[in-house]
């Protein structure tokens, strides 16, 4: 009888041998206090998600928002009933990836990247990590080249440029919404990505509906993470949206992408930095809060040599009408411009309500000709030689002849004034708005 051969023997040996299984280790929960969630026995770093065991055999998803010696504070993605003391907590050592590809436009998805639409499974191209690389300051391009939003106010008077920053900065009820569906439909670009992050829950379906429409749809992905989302799942809403559009930006497009709000996004992050014991400062918002807003918004903008860009408009909730408000002012500096919108006017049937004296483009004075910045300047000048004395005409207490500025400001007002406001569904190209400007102040 031959003997096996040793490559036999060993085919065998390998038979023999059982799987070898990894232990795994695992914590447990020993305290919940609203949403957050406290364990211990767990070796993970923040940032990390884990599943948390509930009493029916099921999970639930938590991301790890800090710790205290050994004992580390989760917030759940999701509702979280059937939470039990003692309940087994296992970290997932896979990396969070969200979908990204051409196959997500005319989706809507919410903060994890899951379809809500009811279409069926998303046909993603790739999946990617939920944070962006960083782009080195001196790599990115200038902004040099205008972009056509659409709204005459803005194109002749505050010029966007492609990779530009904006913020729509306004109380409730002032039409930022409505302002960013007009901008959805008439701006130019190759793909859109709306991320509407902690906002009504009708509102989603009328946005998408109404606002976008069948054909904005197409060219659009929507991310929706509405008021009763868990705060988690806000904060991974507006990082997701911003994550999809580096995506495209990086395969050359031209995007465009509206977040509305950034207020709710940074009352998130005071959400759970207050719950995870971190200590108020301004009107209730922690440090974090701020150091949060720029590192969302510096991701938007112009990529490196050869790729595209992202154009970036952000609603900002000035709470009270009171534009001193913490977030609105911390938006403010790290933003290339501020579209402001008045409560007077809107009041006064004037739409879009948008105050010229308040707002400004930073990047105006490098995308537009001499002659149009010093038109725009011209104009501003004069709407605001009225509006400082509205009250004295009003009341009739300005004598016509006393001044020619003001006589000049008085005439023209009524032009003005109509040259400033626009129609829902009406559409103005730059060339247009910017004849109309011509038009208006007699060139």
């Amino acid at each position: 009888m031959s003997r096996p051969g040793f490559a036999e023997r060993l085919e065998n040996y390998r038979r023999g041998l059982k799987a070898v299984s990894v232990p795994q280790v695992a914590g447990r929960l020993t305290r919940m206090v609203g949403l957050t969630l406290e364990a211990v026995g767990c070796r993970v770093s923040t940032g990390k998600r884990c599943l948390i065991e509930t009493h029916d055999g099921g999970c639930i998803e938590a991301e790890v928002m800090g710790f205290d010696g050994t004992r580390i504070f989760l917030m759940p993605l999701e509702a979280a009933p059937g939470i039990q003391p003692g309940a087994r907590v296992i970290p997932l050592e896979s990396e969070s990836l969200v979908p990204v590809g051409m196959g997500l436009l005319g989706r809507v998805v919410n903060g994890l990247g899951k379809p809500l639409d009811g279409k069926g499974a998303l046909d993603a191209e790739d999946y990617v990590p939920l944070a962006g690389e960083t782009i080195n300051p001196l790599g990115r391009q200038p902004i040099h080249e205008p972009l056509d939003v659409g709204i005459r106010s803005i194109n002749s008077l505050l010029s966007v440029g492609r990779g530009q920053r904006l913020g729509l900065f306004a109380g409730s009820g002032v039409g930022k919404s409505v302002l960013l569906g007009m901008m959805t439909r008439f701006t130019q670009a190759d793909v859109t990505v709306v991320g509407l992050i902690g906002e009504r829950g009708r509102e989603v379906k009328e946005f998408i509906e109404e606002t976008l429409g069948e054909e904005g749809l197409a060219r659009s992905v929507v991310v929706a993470s509405p008021a009763d989302d868990s705060p988690v799942m806000r904060l991974r809403g507006a990082m997701l949206c911003t994550r999809i559009a580096e995506y495209y930006r990086d395969q050359g497009k031209s995007v465009l992408l509206l977040m509305d709000s950034l207020t709710r996004y940074a009352q998130a992050q005071r959400e759970i930095a207050l719950a995870v014991g971190e200590p108020p400062a301004t009107k209730g918002y922690p440090p974090s809060v701020f150091a949060k807003l720029p590192q969302l918004v510096e991701r938007a903008g112009n990529g490196a040599s050869g790729s595209g860009s992202i154009t970036a408009f952000y609603t900002v909730l000035a709470e009270g009408d009171d534009q001193q408000d913490p977030i609105a002012d911390a938006s403010r500096a790290i933003l290339d411009g501020h579209v402001v919108l008045s409560r007077r006017l809107a009041e006064a049937g004037h739409y879009p309500a948008i105050d010229i004296e308040a707002s400004i483009s930073r990047a105006m004075p490098q995308i537009v000709s001499d002659e149009h910045l010093a038109l725009a300047q011209k104009f501003k000048q004069i709407y605001s030689v009225y509006e400082k004395n509205r009250d004295l005409i009003s009341i009739g207490a300005y004598t016509s002849g006393s001044d020619p500025v003001i006589d000049d400001a008085i005439s023209r007002n009524p032009v003005m004034r109509s040259f400033l406001q626009q129609g829902l569904r009406e559409s103005l190209t730059f060339e247009d708005s910017l004849g109309g400007l011509h038009t208006v102040m007699g060139n």
